[in-house]
């Protein structure tokens, strides 16, 4: 069933750490080498998420420009992106791939030293709702155990490219180990669900604070574009945190935001977020463990 009235205007007082006005957590999506790709065996080759239309090779065929646009997300955009907030040491979570990060462990190993989170972004990056029940099983069980191999840590957040099936929330419980998902858009703040009789903890995502808007007609067009969105839902959230603490999330990609002009948005974004004091700028798993802790489910 859907949920259309959530906390009905009366949101719990979430007890950010130094009594933050804001929680933010900057998500960068690590994608590339997991996407379709005739290489890869599927019917279909990628068409989202970069920087030219896709669909233009015949079917079956190819499409090695659309490859390389992604490739330079792996090779070149995410050591920008990672270098803009160790040089901040400002922490963010990784969505990760499972077979993304297995085809560059040097990136992965990066991540892993920098102390940032892994989120599993799937086993690849494809849409679940394609899934049948038993493959999508396959695919959770495949990415924890990859990512847990690559890291050491098994990741304890989930979240599908774009959306879940029918089945991703159930499978993820039955799973066991995850503390968290993120396949819902529909909050400025966690919130629990069940699952059957069991509690589970969403931690809402984001499509509007998200790079992936420069990939559409009427999205952003420059880094400025992405800078005074940014800004502008920092300060709305700033302000009513003096009496009602939200959570702002911040989506990334390599490819994308990786881009010297779009980092240049970016980078001043992150200044900015700097000048002002109770905010906490932290990581997806600390945000869902510090709401365990604070705002346990209640039947």
């Amino acid at each position: 069933m859907r949920d259309l009235i959530g906390y009905a205007g009366k949101p719990p007082y979430p007890h950010w750490p130094n009594d933050a006005r804001l929680a933010i957590n900057f998500v960068l999506n690590y994608e590339e080498g997991s996407e379709n790709t005739i290489l890869d065996g599927d019917n279909r080759v990628e068409t989202g998420l970069a920087e030219a239309v896709g669909g233009r090779v015949p079917q079956g065929e190819r499409d090695i420009a659309f490859e390389t646009m992604y490739e330079y997300g792996s090779r070149v955009g995410v050591w920008r992106l990672l270098r803009l907030f160790r040089e901040r040491q400002l922490p963010l979570t990784i969505f990760g791939c499972a077979l993304a990060l297995e085809r560059n462990p040097a990136v992965t190993q990066a991540m892993a030293a920098d102390g940032l989170d892994f989120c599993s972004h799937g086993w690849r990056w494809i849409e679940h709702f394609r899934l049948t029940e038993e493959q999508e099983r396959d695919h959770i069980r495949k990415a924890v155990a990859s990512i847990q191999s690559l890291t050491g840590i098994r990741p304890s957040g989930w979240y599908c490219r774009y959306g879940p099936s029918a089945n991703t929330r159930r499978l993820l419980v039955e799973e066991g180990g995850f503390i968290y998902d993120s396949d819902a858009y529909n909050d400025e703040l966690p919130y629990w669900t069940l699952v059957g009789e069991q509690p589970h903890l969403v931690v809402p995502y984001t499509m509007d604070a998200n790079d992936g808007k420069f990939c559409l007609p009427a999205g952003f067009a420059t880094g400025a574009d992405f800078y005074e969105y940014l800004k502008a839902t920092f300060d709305t959230l700033y302000k009513e945190g003096a009496s009602e603490p939200k959570m702002m999330s911040i989506g990334l990609h390599c490819r994308i935001s990786g881009r010297p002009a779009r980092a240049d948005g970016l980078e001043k974004f992150l200044d900015y977020v700097l000048k002002h004091d109770k905010v906490w700028v932290t990581r997806r798993i600390d945000i869902a463990q510090h709401w365990i802790k604070v705002n346990p489910f209640i039947e």
